[in-house]
């Protein structure tokens, strides 16, 4: 079976169970904008996946923000590469790392990365076995799949994986083209526990 490391390279904080949260601010850059159908994918899987963590995602244009915007949690997030399924191939590759999140001086940064050409490249042979209309939001969902798993090292305060689910280390093609993939609840239990310990402010200027 085939397997792509997550890396760890950046982060911040949040939480399950109990009574929604604030909303956490996610300011997303892309470098290309992806389809309609890939960015609604996205969105929808990522609010799935943490929703049970007790995190209510506001997403953010980044190239929109002000610069004097400031948020108790907040990450900004760049989706590297081309977004999009154009000119898929009838074969798969190790393209590195999927996503990253970066550090400095051991202190995880509200900053995470998704490497869309990377995550394409993974899962198209695969991708191609699907009904061409279903491509879009199956790309979309594995793209946030790799978002999420940066997302909990950022909220968690954490480098740590679990065993299983969203926050393991390594994705089969498998685990990003499933139906469902989740975060475990002891997952959540630490995001909810990092939410209630306080969370950091940042301008999303910096």
């Amino acid at each position: 079976m085939k397997f792509a490391a997550l890396y760890l390279v950046l982060g911040v904080l949040p939480a399950f169970g109990g009574s929604r949260e604030p909303p956490v601010r996610l300011y997303v850059q892309f470098q290309h904008q992806p389809p309609d159908a890939v960015l609604d994918a996205i969105r929808a899987e990522l609010q799935e996946i943490m929703l049970p963590s007790g995190m209510d995602l506001d997403w953010r244009s980044l190239d929109a923000a002000r610069g004097d915007e400031v948020s108790s949690e907040l990450v900004v997030v760049h989706f590297k590469g081309t977004c999009g399924i154009d000119n898929l191939e009838p074969f798969d590759g190790y393209p590195g790392p999927l996503g990253w999140t970066h550090i400095s001086d051991g202190e995880i940064l509200p900053f995470s990365d998704v490497n869309c050409d990377g995550v394409r490249i993974f899962i198209q042979r695969d991708l191609l076995r699907f009904p061409e209309e279903e491509r879009p939001a199956a790309y979309g969902r594995a793209l946030a799949r790799v978002l999420a798993h940066e997302l909990y090292h950022v909220f968690a305060k954490t480098r740590k994986h679990s065993s299983t689910g969203v926050a393991k280390a390594a994705y089969s093609v498998h685990d990003l083209l499933a139906l469902k993939l989740r975060l475990e609840k002891p997952q959540c239990d630490l995001l909810r526990a990092s939410h209630s310990h306080g969370a950091n402010s940042f301008s999303a200027g910096q």
